[in-house]
């Protein structure tokens, strides 16, 4: 078999285990309706988009003033001269927003989290992740068990018995660094990391404390600065990597920001960061505007909550089993993974674009489509794909 031949016979596995995923192409920009594959406006329920900032008009522009300004790209990595003086602004703005003393961009936040678990842990530390964290996490902690020899070691989700445990073990082995990471928001389940908790296990046993709050960043909180305020807790995690392409913007890049030595020592150590291109200037610029957005106008985050609340009331009223939580992630569970995926096409065909979820991205027989609200999105364009989720439902006998 030759591999091109192989490679058929496996993508042909992939859509008879219904895990096969099939790119949508969008004709206009990402928004609360946009255009896909030759439909009018269709309802988009399963961005990142949070904020609806991706097409805002200021943030836009500054990209286009950036690109005028520095070019496409920066041709170099940041310590040799790749570093343009909106990488250093931006970075003062997000350790701002995020309560901490500094940051350190990169090109994904995948990089980030993979740039932060090998630089900071050797043979002597431990990780201890949550079972229920990101592929980003998950894969940066297998990268460094395997380059530095880290101890790993996973609790049940969000299970403060079980991580105190792991903790217990982990200072009985006179581990020297232990570093608690976490997701601030569950991406799947839509729920909130218990950072309160995890924070008095990390200050009780001498651990740092490291979030992803790629899903909290510019969602949770008063005024959007993640699942530290939604907790009242800014100023107080230790260390949290997060990304600019979702509420900040939705274009591409991700940070990490901590104590004030944190950015210089990831900059002379981290390889994502020392062997990549730094970020392009304009996506620089247009996250930078974006941050200050959301600074300028909270009412943004107010009325994501607003419309995250009313979308998940609506849902539970009709008769569907939205997962409980207060982000705009609301996944809504329904067995089988054939049935979510032809819900999704179902709701696809009345203007209404959500993805469904099956096995072995979720658990078996916990298939969803997962809803994801944004800011943007008006109570019309709520109601308009209620009305599609109760047809669709009927249609199925879901309701």
């Amino acid at each position: 078999m030759t591999f091109a031949a192989r490679l058929d016979a496996e993508l042909a596995q992939f859509r008879r285990d219904g895990v096969y995923k099939r790119l949508n192409y969008l004709e206009s920009p990402q928004a609360a309706r946009a255009k896909m594959e030759g439909r009018g406006d269709v309802v988009i329920l399963s961005s990142n988009n949070y904020l609806g900032l991706c097409n805002a008009p200021d943030v836009v522009a500054a990209g286009k003033r950036a690109l005028d300004q520095f070019g496409a790209g920066t041709g170099s990595v940041r310590f040799i001269c790749g570093t343009f003086t909106v990488h250093r602004e931006l970075e003062a703005a997000l350790a701002r927003f995020v309560g901490c003393e500094s940051s350190l961009t990169y090109v994904s936040c995948w990089n980030a989290n993979e740039g932060l678990v090998a630089t900071l842990l050797g043979e002597q530390d431990i990780v201890i992740s949550d079972q229920l964290n990101h592929a980003s996490i998950i894969d940066a902690i297998r990268l460094a068990k395997v380059i530095t020899k880290c101890q790993t070691a996973v609790y049940r989700h969000s299970d403060m018995a079980d991580l105190e445990e792991k903790l217990r073990s982990a200072q009985a082995a006179n581990a020297r660094l232990k570093l608690i990471f976490t997701d601030g928001v569950f991406s799947m389940e839509g729920d909130i990391a218990k950072l309160p908790d995890i924070v008095t296990l990390a200050r009780k046993y001498d651990a740092v404390v490291a979030v992803d709050d790629s899903h909290a960043t510019g969602v949770l909180g008063r005024s959007g600065r993640g699942s530290a305020e939604h907790f009242g807790m800014l100023g107080d995690i230790d260390i949290i990597t997060s990304t600019l392409g979702k509420a900040l913007g939705g274009a591409a890049g991700g940070f990490t920001a901590g104590p004030a030595p944190l950015a210089d020592y990831l900059t002379q150590r981290s390889r994502p960061q020392l062997f990549s291109n730094a970020l392009p200037p304009t996506v620089a610029a247009s996250a930078l505007a974006a941050v200050q957005h959301v600074e300028r106008h909270p009412e943004v985050v107010t009325r994501l909550h607003e419309n995250a609340r009313y979308f998940r009331e609506r849902l539970l009223a009709l008769g569907f089993k939205p997962l409980p939580g207060e982000t705009p992630i609301i996944p809504v569970i329904l067995g089988e993974t054939a049935k979510a995926i032809r819900m999704s096409e179902l709701l696809l065909d009345e203007g209404v674009f959500v993805t469904g979820f099956g096995y072995p991205v979720v658990p078996q027989g916990h298939a969803r489509v997962r809803c994801q609200v944004s800011a943007a999105h008006t109570r019309d364009d709520l109601d308009l794909a209620l009305a599609a989720f109760k047809r669709v439902g009927a249609k199925l006998g879901l309701l």
